[in-house]
């Protein structure tokens, strides 16, 4: 077994700095253990691309040998500029998402600083650079490609980290989605009530009633399943979580509408017969841009005609889809591999051309989502005591304190939304390849 590792910042000035050195398991975390190699030329590229980047931003960001970059605003505090900038040299945004983890840099107000780069994520990198960006991006790996192969091991990377974990920082529902709250800011204790406003809105969307026969993508733990079975409805949940289909089967026996709802280990390019209404929330990001097509012309082929699908989907500028869609990312290396943002305009080009799904309705809602995270973040920083307990190490927990910031930056700065679409299969239009 590998002994764990000390991090602690390279020079006396950023040792000056730390607030606490992190111990890190280098057999659980290879790339946190140590920092790569880096040529002299290369860091010094780095240093200038990264003052370049910062040094016109609304951001303070100090180095442990004093300097400053910015023009004031939330702080960055980078205790360990040489592995700052070999990791960022090495592996670009990836790198600055490990240094985070490795304790190299921190923030008083990550979400705040987060903010800043994510309103000006265009910017970062100069347009020469970006226009190179085949060369020097790292590409997603190939085992991360959503195939019928890859995808439940890319589920399971995430959903069956552990039902406890979720449960630290979730609400009573135990749903892992946006929620929409009747007013903001949010308050904890309206969080729950706004999970269920949340999934009434899409069953209602997709008029699900008495009789419904329903077909849900992506499971979660069953609330959704619960509430419209509920309603009457007949509900097929499909899920590739084996972890999440154990509680939501406890959860529906519980609730006593075992006779109504069916939780099945199944991708959705599995799924069979004809359903009256199909309901998807959040799962579209976990299908990665080359099967987007499928994914709606498999709702497309289960919703009878004149049916009506409802997803909740998040969504990112058109552009910056395309250009990092072949891109390794942090968060598809460390929390969602195979996954990507879709755009508005992929959605909606997709099902057009390829569907007989017409959008008939598609509200955004990008500030309900980055309370919704405000609150888990908050939730899980309190209760890290618990998180330590089952297991969870610090290196993981700063991972999901970054995951949790950052996305709640991506939905404050605007650059992430999250929509609720409905769809009407029309009976008489199909979509052309």
């Amino acid at each position: 077994m590998t002994a764990p590792t000390t991090r602690t910042p390279a020079t006396p000035a950023a040792r000056a700095s730390a607030v606490a050195p992190l111990t890190i398991d280098a057999a659980r975390w290879p790339d946190i253990a140590s920092v790569p190699a880096s040529s002299a030329a290369r860091t010094a590229i780095t240093r200038r691309i990264v003052r370049h980047a910062l040094h016109r931003l609304p951001l303070l960001v100090r180095f442990p040998d004093g300097g400053r970059l910015g023009l004031g605003g939330p702080l960055i505090d980078i205790r360990d500029a040489d592995a700052f900038h070999a990791r960022i040299g090495r592996s670009g945004l990836i790198g600055f998402g490990e240094s985070y983890m490795a304790g190299e840099w921190d923030a008083p107000d990550p979400v705040a600083a987060l903010t800043v780069l994510a309103a000006h994520a265009a910017e970062l990198i100069p347009a020469p650079l970006q226009r190179l960006r085949g060369l020097w991006a790292p590409r997603r790996p190939e085992a991360h490609r959503g195939t019928p192969k890859n995808a439940r091991d890319n589920i399971g990377a995430h959903y069956d980290l552990s039902n406890d974990l979720f449960g630290v920082f979730l609400d009573d529902t135990l749903t892992y989605s946006s929620a929409v709250f009747r007013a903001l800011p949010a308050r904890w204790e309206n969080l729950a009530g706004a999970q269920r406003h949340k999934i009434d809105r899409l069953l209602d969307l997709a008029e699900v009633r008495a009789g419904t026969r329903l077909l849900e993508i992506g499971t979660g733990w069953g609330e959704l399943a619960l509430r419209a079975a509920a309603r009457g409805a007949d509900v097929t949940s499909l899920t590739l979580s084996a972890e999440q289909r154990a509680l939501a089967l406890e959860r529906v026996a519980a609730a006593g509408l075992g006779d109504r709802v069916r939780v099945e280990l199944c991708d959705y390019r599995e799924a069979e017969g004809s359903y009256d209404a199909v309901v998807s929330v959040e799962m579209i990001e976990a299908v990665g841009h080359e099967f987007l097509p499928v994914y709606f012309e498999t709702i497309d082929a289960r919703l009878r005609p004149g049916g009506r699908a409802a997803l909740q989907a998040i969504t990112m500028p058109d552009d910056r889809m395309r250009a990092s869609r072949d891109t390794h990312t942090w968060i598809g290396k460390y929390v969602f591999p195979g996954g990507l943002i879709p755009s508005a305009e992929s959605i909606e080009a997709v099902t057009a051309s390829r569907t007989a799904l017409r959008t008939t309705r598609a509200d955004s809602f990008g500030a309900h989502y980055a309370e919704t995270l405000r609150l888990w973040r908050e939730r899980f920083t309190a209760r890290a005591d618990e998180v330590d307990a089952l297991g969870f190490d610090a290196v993981f927990r700063r991972l999901w304190t970054f995951y949790l910031a950052y996305s709640e930056a991506g939905f404050r700065s605007g650059y992430l939304d999250v929509r609720q679409y409905q769809f009407t299969k029309d009976a008489h239009t199909r979509g052309t390849s």
